[in-house]
């Protein structure tokens, strides 16, 4: 997939995960330093969501969305991950009530960033995750996945609830995932 920031291509690393392949299990920074995992069979449905910065008006305003849109699921949950540190993540989260979904950070190893193909290779925003969302069920397989184009826009809202709407065991109200 070409994604692009500001229009200028964007090389992407790490592995390219496709819908169907099993989403692998990552482990990553919580906002108290605690171990949040990702990826792997669980007894709900997972939205992962990787961001940039929540640092940003964009990656901020995603994740408010989110956030509002997920309270109140019943067989999912939310992780949003990016490269912030944890304190960063917390101070966001506490400044912008976020309770409803889980940030966590890749900052250590880059771990997730390789083994969803989500980590910007190049250019100003090396290092970085691009923007992108994963929905995995609860067998562990990527049943959705969305990688954002252009990494200054949101995603597309009306296609991931149309995904989440398919999956088995998942309900949420007339606002679910945005």
């Amino acid at each position: 997939m070409k994604v692009t920031f500001k229009g200028n291509p964007v090389n992407l690393g790490g592995n390219e995960l496709k819908v169907g392949d099993m989403a692998p299990k990552v482990n990553l920074a919580g906002n108290d330093l605690s171990e949040v995992t990702v990826g792997g069979a669980k007894d709900h449905v997972q939205i992962i969501v990787a961001v940039p910065s929540l640092d940003t008006g964009v990656c901020e305003a995603q994740t408010r969305k989110m956030n509002e849109s997920i309270a109140g699921a019943v067989g999912m949950k939310m992780t949003v991950i990016s490269m912030d540190l944890p304190f960063a993540n917390g101070r966001f989260c506490a400044t912008n009530g976020i309770q409803n979904v889980t940030t966590a950070s890749d900052f250590r190893a880059k771990e997730f960033g390789n083994a969803y193909g989500v980590l910007i290779s190049e250019g100003p925003m090396a290092g970085l995750l691009t923007r992108a969302i994963f929905v995995v069920g609860k067998d562990g397989k990527i049943a959705y996945k969305q990688i954002v184009a252009e990494i200054t826009n949101e995603p597309d809202y009306e296609d991931l609830k149309n995904a989440i709407g398919q999956m088995e065991g998942v309900a949420c109200g007339a606002k679910c995932c945005c």
